[in-house]
């Protein structure tokens, strides 16, 4: 598998590291959408939402607990966006379960 996402874990392609532990591994979006753009990510490969298993509960909600963290240590307590994409049609460019977390600035709803 030549996943762009585990290559960033394993060193093996460049990344701006915000946060790092056993499970999860945060860096900077190389194409900010916002002030703050950080992708969040499992170290394990799992394809997306849609593959989530009842196993992967406690894994989620650390993801959710560092983007809190993550949010703020970025000073985002006027609010911030935490999302992520699903499939083709949800505009999901990498198959690697990650999620966005976006602030700095104010957004709309729907999203664009």
């Amino acid at each position: 598998m030549d996943c762009l996402f585990c290559n960033i874990v394993k060193g093996q392609i460049p990344s701006e590291k915000v946060y790092e532990d056993n499970d999860v591994y945060a860096f900077k979006d190389v194409n900010p959408e916002a002030p703050v753009h950080i992708l969040i990510i499992p170290k394990r490969h799992i394809k997306s939402v849609d593959e989530l298993e009842e196993t992967d509960k406690e894994l989620v909600g650390h993801i959710f607990l560092v983007a809190k963290k993550l949010a703020k240590e970025n000073k985002l307590e006027n609010g911030y966006r935490l999302v992520s994409n699903i499939g083709e049609e949800g505009g999901q460019s990498v198959k690697h379960l990650h999620f966005h977390l976006l602030g700095g600035r104010s957004f709309n709803w729907p999203p664009g």
